[in-house]
């Protein structure tokens, strides 16, 4: 009996031994994680105090002293500005010095000209201004203000994304370019540098082109283009009396006259060399072929079956009166 109740005597014991290192490790753990979760909380907060301060320092920011916001920069807008005007004035060379004199004076220059003549006599000049972007508006009303115009039409286009990206491209095609010479700076097989001069020339090629895109780009946006066309005004014709007057009688009439001694001195002109050689020809014939051809005798009278034809009796003479004692 002793035996028993000395076994079974432990077992409450170590139960409660049990519970309480179980209730110690659950403190323990909730303890840790208190601390990792302060932990944690700390270092958030030190971030967020971090980017505050930041936003602070930075140029614009806003911070508890500074409310103001700084303005943000827009890209810059590249614009390709075309025009084509047609005036009517009434001098075209006089017109178009002005146009060029404002043009030199706002900082450009004369492109392309033609200078041609319709049928009736009127010039017609066609020339291509450049001027400067800023100066656009300023030089297109003068030349409109110098005449009547006829037709007016103006484009613009926003080539701002192809300016961006031309100028990227570059950079990046100038830093490839490095990259390929730093490789052929450290090849040392022969292979390798010939592979690698043959990508250098590739991309230099590209880069090139990307710089010609880049300054035609450049130089349509700076200087605008204005296709000026300068017609002449037709003269009018003053309104004349459909009436004809002595006067129109006599100048028409005088007209007539020398238009009729013209025609006739049109003609003696054309029928003068047939005239002459005729008149040689009759001097030769008369003068050398005839007295060389053979005389020819008189033919006799012919008779008739009947006898000869009577001969025509002399006429009888007229008779005179005698004097006296004359005979017959």
């Amino acid at each position: 009996m002793r035996t028993r109740r000395s076994v079974r005597r432990p077992v409450p014991a170590l139960a409660a031994l049990l519970l309480a290192a179980a209730l110690a490790l659950t403190g323990c753990s909730g303890a840790g994680d208190d601390a990792a979760g302060s932990k944690a909380a700390d270092r958030g907060l030190a971030q967020d105090q971090g980017a505050a301060g930041a936003k602070e320092a930075a140029p614009g920011g806003t911070g508890s002293g500074s409310r103001s916001t700084a303005p943000v920069k827009l890209p810059a807008q590249h614009i390709i500005r075309t025009a084509s005007l047609t005036v009517q004035v009434e001098d075209v060379p006089k017109a178009l010095d002005e146009a060029r004199t404002s043009t030199e004076n706002a900082g450009g220059y004369i492109g392309d000209e033609t200078t041609t003549r319709d049928a009736e006599d009127r010039e017609r000049t066609r020339v291509v201004l450049r001027v400067p972007a800023e100066k656009y508006d300023a030089v297109l009303s003068g030349l409109e203000g110098a005449g009547k115009l006829l037709d007016r039409s103006a484009k613009a286009e926003d080539v701002t994304d192809q300016v961006v990206d031309v100028e990227s491209r570059i950079t990046s095609q100038r830093a490839s370019v490095a990259r390929i010479r730093a490789l052929m700076d450290r090849a040392t097989k022969l292979g390798d540098v010939v592979t690698l001069e043959g990508e250098l020339s590739t991309r230099q090629a590209d880069l090139e082109a990307l710089l010609a895109r880049q300054k035609s780009l450049r130089d349509r946006t700076s200087l605008a283009t204005i296709t000026l066309t300068l017609t002449e005004t037709p003269v009018e014709k003053e309104a004349k009396d459909d009436d004809p007057g002595f006067v129109d009688a006599l100048a028409g009439g005088w007209n007539a006259f020398v238009t009729m001694l013209r025609w006739l001195a049109v003609v003696c002109g054309a029928v003068l060399p047939f005239a002459a050689v005729a008149a040689l020809l009759a001097l030769l014939w008369l003068r050398v072929v005839r007295p060389r051809l053979p005389r020819r005798s008189r033919p006799a009278p012919a008779a008739t079956a009947v006898g000869p034809l009577p001969t025509a009796r002399p006429a009888p003479e007229a008779t005179q009166p005698r004097a006296p004692g004359e005979r017959d």
